[in-house]
């Protein structure tokens, strides 16, 4: 593959992972408002965020398995034309219920955005070739949660919450012209899987028997509960604690989201030199000490926001460092299986951080409640990484066999 397709197929995958966080991010901004438009508390709020990753985290399940037996292309545009239809629907919506049924389906079309670009990587791509590829495919897909608070924030400058569903949408059907021309089916016929519901359930046992997978997918799990912890709490703590204005919120979220980006690109460099599962210690290793941290500095008030936001820096970077090494280190393990493996690690991933992202509210919306959870799940991804996976029995993972997917 040359330098100019592989850019391309970056682009092109990049764009379709980009509606996760645009989809997710976008409307945090305007959480405040909804839940005084909705007349309703912010836990209910939160909880319309919650549909949507546990619309992703379920989705998936089902799109993985699909994609493995038909193909990629397929299962990818049903699913972004659902995500359209929902979020115009989303305009619509009377209620807060009415609101978090249709953030669901959201996620659901989601899904298929998020599970068939990471199967296609895994067909093209494996082992240390996949990390670096992955971590490319996180600038592209960075921008995203970059800019997603800051155009919510410009959207509410001249419209209310719903303006943002209309421009969600009006992306969807953007993406599905990318999708459309711009990536071929990698998928060929005779390595799709048969067999129906009963081989599915025999691949997903097989996949739940290898220990060493199960734990790097609880680790890419707990990793991004702390994530999605910050994600579902950000807009409150820094707006309601701190008394950032939208505009500012947008700044602050999108700063973290830099050290997230440029750790993923550090990574690059790093794999020249480290294998990944070195480079997923160290990550761990720092994200824990950065989260504990934060607690202390939360519990305490010592530094006051500009404390909070370092820390919040760090715990994003050492994110940034473990996203790409974990699954590319549980990927290269079932190739075979490449659509139904991706669809297990997003849905354990989406599927934690729609719990993180309640269990925030439940707490309570102050900087204490999410730090609490930031910090747990850094502490307990560390955890599952030494008494799980065992990193030293990792080895070391295989080079790929490379194929072209673009026009």
């Amino acid at each position: 593959m040359s330098a100019g397709q592989r850019l391309r197929l970056v682009l092109v995958l990049g764009s379709l992972i980009a509606i996760g966080p645009l989809t997710i991010d976008m409307y945090l901004p305007a959480l405040p408002d909804i839940a005084v438009d909705l007349h309703t508390s912010s836990a209910a709020v939160q909880l319309t965020l919650t549909g949507t990753l546990a619309g992703l985290a379920f989705g998936q399940l089902l799109i993985g398995p699909l994609s493995d037996a038909v193909g990629r292309r397929a299962p990818l545009l049903a699913g972004i034309a659902l995500h359209v239809v929902a979020s115009v629907l989303c305009v619509l919506a009377p209620s807060i219920t009415v609101v978090g049924v249709l953030r669901l389906l959201q996620g659901l079309g989601v899904a298929a955005a998020s599970v068939v670009a990471m199967a296609v990587v895994r067909d093209l791509f494996s082992g240390t070739a996949f990390a670096r590829l992955f971590s490319r495919l996180m600038l592209v897909m960075g921008v995203a949660p970059i800019l997603a608070p800051t155009l919510g924030s410009g959207l509410l400058r001249w419209s209310d919450w719903r303006g943002v569903f209309v421009a969600l949408a009006v992306f969807g059907v953007l993406l599905t012209a990318v999708a459309s021309f711009g990536l071929r089916e990698t998928l060929p016929v005779a390595a799709r899987r048969r067999g129906g519901v009963a081989e599915t359930a025999r691949v997903y046992a097989s996949l739940l028997r290898d220990r060493t997978f199960v734990g790097l997918v609880l680790v890419t799990g707990l990793a991004m509960a702390a994530l999605f912890a910050y994600v579902a709490g950000s807009s409150f703590v820094f707006q309601e604690q701190y008394g950032l204005d939208e505009q500012e919120f947008g700044l602050a979220f999108g700063a973290g989201a830099v050290g997230l980006i440029a750790a993923t690109q550090l990574n690059v460099r790093l794999l020249r030199r480290h294998p990944p599962q070195r480079i997923l210690v160290t990550a761990l290793v720092t994200g824990t000490v950065a989260g504990l941290t934060l607690l202390t500095i939360a519990a305490t008030g010592f530094g006051g926001l500009p404390a909070v936001l370092a820390t919040l820096w760090v715990v994003l970077a050492a994110a940034g460092l473990a996203m790409p090494n974990a699954p590319a280190l549980a990927l290269s393990r079932h190739g075979e299986a490449a659509g139904t493996a991706a669809a297990l690690l997003g849905a354990v991933q989406f599927g934690v951080g729609a719990l993180a992202a309640p269990l925030v509210g439940m707490l309570g919306t102050g900087i204490v409640a999410m730090a609490v959870v930031v910090a747990g799940g850094m502490v307990a991804a560390l955890a599952v990484l030494f008494l799980v996976v065992r990193p030293a029995r990792l080895g070391e993972v295989t080079q790929p066999a490379v194929a072209v997917a673009v026009h």
